[in-house]
């Protein structure tokens, strides 16, 4: 049986994150996101609907979010959907409750480095601190020509691709 389970948001954090970290030292963010949706109705009226999306974020993208995002900062991520089931101690009742685990995500937003509120301009992925502005990009230049290697051959050594970041 095939299976995806993919969830690509982007919203307003909905409160300041809660950092914590379990008994192994390992951390965990605990956060919300708001994400509208606008649409007209047939009467020709705009509405807009808000969806409130629990968020679980963990390790080093957890410490990130609880440094550099608060309450209204804009966030981009992907995760996975998990379900959570337990039994209400009052009422003995199966409770569920669906969130989502983070997976990856991105910084949105200008330049608010500068105040301390966030982070800097689009500041990448999850996967290291916020830095400086990007420099700018460079030049194309002219890849210098290969040598052929044989069909599902390795490049010849000392070969180093040119990544352009």
């Amino acid at each position: 049986m095939a299976s995806f389970n993919k969830v690509i948001l982007l919203g307003n954090l909905t409160r300041d994150p809660e950092l914590r970290y379990t008994p192994k030292g390992q951390a965990v963010a605990r956060l919300g996101l708001a994400v509208n949706r606008s649409y007209k109705t047939e009467t020709g009226e705009t509405k807009e609907e808000v969806t409130f999306i629990d968020v679980d974020a963990w390790g080093k993208q957890a410490e990130l979010i609880g440094q550099y995002l608060k309450k209204g900062n804009p966030l981009f991520m992907e995760g996975r959907l998990k379900l959570d089931q337990w039994d209400d101690k009052n009422t003995g009742q199966k409770v569920s409750k669906l969130r989502v685990v983070m997976e990856n995500f991105q910084f949105i937003g200008g330049n608010r480095a500068a105040d301390g509120s966030g982070p800097g301009p689009a500041s990448g992925s999850g996967f290291g601190a916020p830095s400086t502005p990007a420099p700018a990009p460079r030049q194309a230049r002219p890849a210098p020509a290969a040598p052929a290697t044989p069909e599902g051959g390795d490049a010849p050594s000392g070969e180093v691709d040119d990544v352009p970041f």
